[in-house]
């Protein structure tokens, strides 16, 4: 294990291909990379994304025609079912959506890609199938800048998100819904040493 260096998610070999061809038809559009990690990762069943990224059919092939514009993928979407945490959601996504940076409808994929991402159990850039830590960041400042700017502290980015919420209700003492049970709770809530 490295100490000190942020370990990089490699795509796996069988998935490389698929990556390679997704940025190959690439429309050359800010996100095009983002969304080719992501796709890769789903299709070799890393990440804590649903199917299609969390987008509905229509929205994911709209993702693909628009960002690779020459690729076919066939994802099947689970039977949509009761969403418990409905209310968390749409607070996550109304945050993000609110601090967009309105150039382009590939924001408001994002941003519902990010808040499908936030309601699973890891780093947000894992559950979102990135590659590093690094690529989140410029997920951030790429998609919605006024709130990436906020995180002058350089705070993990799912606990960064559900603190603005809280800070926006006046709660000040707040924690991401899923840190609990992640791997590196002992990291974020620690003692600081």
């Amino acid at each position: 294990m490295q100490t000190g260096a942020m370990l990089k998610q490699k795509p796996a070999a069988q998935s490389h291909g698929l990556y390679a061809e997704l940025m190959a038809h690439a429309a050359g559009l800010p996100n095009d990379e983002l969304f080719a990690q992501m796709i890769t990762s789903q299709i070799d069943g890393a990440g804590g994304l649903p199917p299609g990224l969390g987008l509905d059919e229509k929205e994911f092939s709209e993702l693909l025609a628009t960002h690779f514009p020459k690729v076919e993928l066939v994802i099947r979407h689970a039977e949509e079912s009761t969403d418990q945490r409905a209310p968390e959601r749409d607070d996550v996504l109304g945050l993000l959506l609110e601090h967009r940076a309105n150039r382009n409808m590939s924001e408001q994929w994002m941003a519902a890609v990010v808040t499908a991402a936030c309601m699973a159990n890891d780093h947000l850039w894992q559950d979102l199938g990135l590659w590093s830590r690094e690529y989140l960041s410029r997920l951030m400042k790429q998609n919605f800048p006024s709130l990436a700017a906020k995180n002058v502290h350089d705070m993990k980015w799912k606990k960064f998100i559900y603190k603005q919420l809280c800070e926006q209700e006046g709660i000040y003492v707040c924690r991401a819904p899923s840190c609990a049970v992640c791997v590196d709770y002992a990291k974020c809530f620690g003692p600081e040493e």
